[in-house]
């Protein structure tokens, strides 16, 4: 392979996150970026979850105007992007296909190097507190990638576990993490037979009533797509499930098909307007809201969240409900901000306690089951991208550790870079 022996950032994990995070540091004069995504394409869960649309980036329960809009900068140009190729929609709703695209073009352009259909499979460490490298497995074969700093995008902190870093699982009183979903969509529905959303619920639960429907969700989440004739469901629910264990995955797998084609068959006996539908599609994998949780410098909570509180160190601001989907069974726990509050994610949330050369982003960084719950989406999660690429780029440039950059300096350049606001 023609690849270099070592790089000075490896990015691992190629979904917004990932690509977030590369194309920042890239930005900021870090030479030898290298992108690791275990797929043939970008995107994450995005594109390999399909999950649509993108969670509110407003203010707790404002319009959706610029005033009120919390995350800006790379998630802004893929906004944007998407939206000159025809692939957006109210400002949430986008084309997968389009998003792949995008990415593909966000990273060429920014010099980044990419590795598709790799698989980190495990960890080198220099000493007790540093990555020396990362061991992957592809076509080529398994080898080491040398890197000066990492940075953990992966979803699953699955490169902050390898190098021990400790990790949390799902609520304190059991270790069951939110439930997974496989996206799905049916097409050729006519909309204007549809009934209300009360109505198909009221079919829903009549059918859980008679036995005809095995999925513990309580209602039917649907959602709008690119097409006027296709609906887009995030509806199927397996619990008590672990998305870090192969088997458990894998039956995970098994099990969530049989209830997107059980969803299917129910819409198209006994919902108007699906009469003469068809499934178009489900998901290449199933949605994970929840796995593992690094242990950082600070431990994002509830009660942080709820009340708006802001940090000193805040990367981002986000204003997402706590959206708890029973991690056991029926139900989910909705909390929201004040109107028109937001929180900050403190940057200590990305720094593992005992890996010095290690930034993670995304949905595991240091934070509780409920906090998890908000932070989780993907706007966040592409903003602590952006803040990840940024500090390690910092870091790179002056010779030091992720943990040990001037935080102010960090907020001023995401601030000169349209990131944040405040």
């Amino acid at each position: 392979m023609d690849m270099k022996e070592c790089y000075d950032l490896v990015v691992a994990g190629g979904g917004l996150t990932g690509v977030a995070a590369a194309v920042a540091a890239k930005r900021h004069g870090v030479q030898d970026v290298l992108l690791v995504e275990r797929y043939g394409f970008l995107g994450g869960m995005a594109t390999a979850g399909l999950v649509n649309p993108f969670m509110t980036y407003f203010k707790a329960k404002k319009p959706y105007t610029e005033e009120n809009q919390l995350i800006f900068g790379i998630f802004q140009e893929i906004l944007d992007e998407l939206d000159k190729l025809g692939g957006l929609k109210n400002k949430a709703v986008f084309d997968a296909e389009v998003m792949k695209l995008v990415l593909n073009r966000m990273i060429q352009r920014a010099g980044v190097e990419v590795l598709l259909h790799t698989f980190i499979e495990g960890v080198n460490k220099s000493g007790e507190s540093s990555i020396e490298s990362i061991r992957v497995a592809n076509k080529s074969g398994v080898y080491n990638i040398e890197g000066r700093v990492f940075i953990d995008c992966t979803g699953d902190a699955d490169v902050a576990y390898m190098a021990g870093v400790p990790c949390n699982k799902g609520r304190d009183e059991d270790g069951f993490a939110q439930p997974m979903t496989m996206c799905f969509r049916v097409a050729n529905v006519d909309r204007y037979k549809m009934p209300s959303n009360n109505e198909i619920n009221r079919l829903y639960k009549e059918a859980v009533a008679g036995g005809e429907i095995h999925n513990p969700r309580e209602d039917v989440l649907f959602f709008d797509t690119m097409q006027p004739d296709v609906i887009h469901f995030n509806t199927t629910r397996i619990v008590m499930k672990d998305a870090t264990d192969a088997k458990q995955l894998t039956q995970a797998e098994m099990e969530v098909r049989e209830q997107c084609w059980e969803m299917f068959y129910f819409l198209k006996r006994y919902v108007p307007g699906f009469e003469n539908s068809y499934f178009q599609v489900s998901a290449p994998q199933i949605g994970v809201r929840e796995s593992r949780r690094i242990v950082g410098r600070y431990v994002l909570n509830e009660d942080d969240v709820l009340s708006g509180r802001k940090f000193d160190d805040s990367i981002c601001y986000f204003a997402y409900n706590i959206d708890i989907h029973n991690p056991s069974g029926t139900g989910t726990v909705l909390k929201s901000l004040n109107e028109g509050d937001y929180y900050g994610i403190p940057y200590r949330c990305l720094l593992p306690l005992n890996v010095d050369n290690l930034l993670v982003a995304g949905r595991p960084i240091s934070s509780t089951h409920e906090a998890h719950s908000s932070l989780r989406v993907m706007p966040a999660c592409t903003a602590m991208g952006q803040a990840a690429g940024t500090a390690a780029a910092m870091a790179i440039k002056a010779g030091t550790q992720p943990s040990q950059i001037d935080v102010r300096a960090l907020r001023e350049q995401l601030m000169a870079d349209g990131a944040i606001r405040w």
